[in-house]
């Protein structure tokens, strides 16, 4: 088994646990996004991640024409960027004093890269102190080499009970293998891409060995798959903790790779995916946005004193634009 296939069942055996739920994710997304957060990592910080990330490399996965794939790093208008960051991607600025509008920003251009299939990957603004957001969004789309006809609603046997579900019809040559108490089918697609499909003799709770991906012999089957639209989001940081990746979440992470002036964390990882199977090939989307907040400077030892003791002004205004709000003046509290 590949490095990037222990990546995606190692992280799915953690992010999924309930083998009775839908659940839908990107492994190539989340990785691709944490390769940016590692390669501003420094330190135990980094080697966590490189532990994690152990052989993956995003450009082995991009010669696909229907595969569109967007890495952004959205940094504060203050923050300096440390001009040795690399990122295969692009950098915008904004004002994250107006965590709104980074919001805003962020999901309008995940929504344009995925083809409107995630429109609120941000489902909150980022921290007050959020400086930065590293964000992985990509779209697929294919057709299946043999596709599928006749379709019915036939049986499921789902957790909860027996469901009758569109289920569609294919008999061609797949490849195809059975061992290790699994049923392995891979459908190919355009321009290289395959879906694999693994079907489990007694249940999804069964152990998954690195066996079951491989299916190099050619088999006439008839082959019946329910169509597939299923959705999940995930914040990922106590996934990742289980998973050994803790430093990056710590206030003594260290990503002055990304900025030598400011101390930063990780807050969190968010993730969300959507996949379809229909009769004629494939459509799917996902996106992975990494939030940094800064470190706040420790109190110094001997700490000013000031004391409010007398009259005073009191101004309330819009950080970023300087206008005044209210101005008061307080003579008697």
């Amino acid at each position: 088994m590949t490095d990037q296939a222990d990546f995606a069942l190692n992280l799915h055996r953690v992010a999924v646990p309930d083998p009775s739920s839908n659940a839908c994710w990107s492994p190539f997304s989340v990785a691709s996004a944490l390769a940016l957060a590692r390669e501003a990592a420094r330190g135990e910080t980094r080697a966590e991640l490189d532990g994690l990330l152990a052989g993956f490399d995003a450009s082995d996965s991009l010669d696909v024409p229907e595969l569109a794939v967007a890495n952004t790093l959205w940094a504060d208008d203050d923050l300096t960027i440390d001009p040795g960051f690399s990122l295969a991607g692009s950098v915008r600025r904004t004002a994250f004093s107006d965590p709104a509008t980074v919001r805003k920003l962020v999901n309008t251009d995940v929504a344009e890269t995925t083809r409107g299939l995630i429109t609120e990957l941000l489902t909150d603004p980022p921290p007050a102190d959020a400086a930065a957001i590293i964000v992985n969004a990509l779209y697929l789309k294919v057709g299946w080499l043999n596709p599928f006809t006749d379709t019915a609603r036939k049986p499921f046997h789902a957790p909860g009970g027996d469901v009758d579900v569109p289920t569609m019809t294919v008999t061609e040559k797949f490849r195809y293998a059975r061992h290790d108490g699994w049923q392995t089918i891979v459908l190919p697609a355009d321009s290289g891409v395959e879906t694999v499909i693994l079907l489990p003799d007694e249940s999804l709770e069964q152990p998954l060995p690195a066996s079951v991906l491989t299916a190099s012999a050619s088999t006439r089957l008839e082959l019946s798959l329910p169509r597939v639209d299923v959705r999940a989001r995930f914040a990922l940081k106590n996934t990742l903790r289980r998973l050994g990746v803790e430093r990056m979440f710590a206030r003594d992470a260290d990503f002055s790779g990304l900025s030598p002036d400011e101390r930063m964390f990780v807050d969190d990882v968010v993730h969300e995916a959507v996949l379809r199977l229909d009769e004629q090939g494939l459509e799917g989307a996902a996106a992975t946005a990494v939030t940094f907040r800064t470190v706040s400077f420790e109190i110094p030892a001997d700490p000013v004193v000031v004391k409010v003791d007398r009259p005073f002004l009191l101004a309330v205004r819009h950080a970023r634009s300087g206008a005044i709000y209210f101005l008061a003046q307080v003579a008697r509290p």
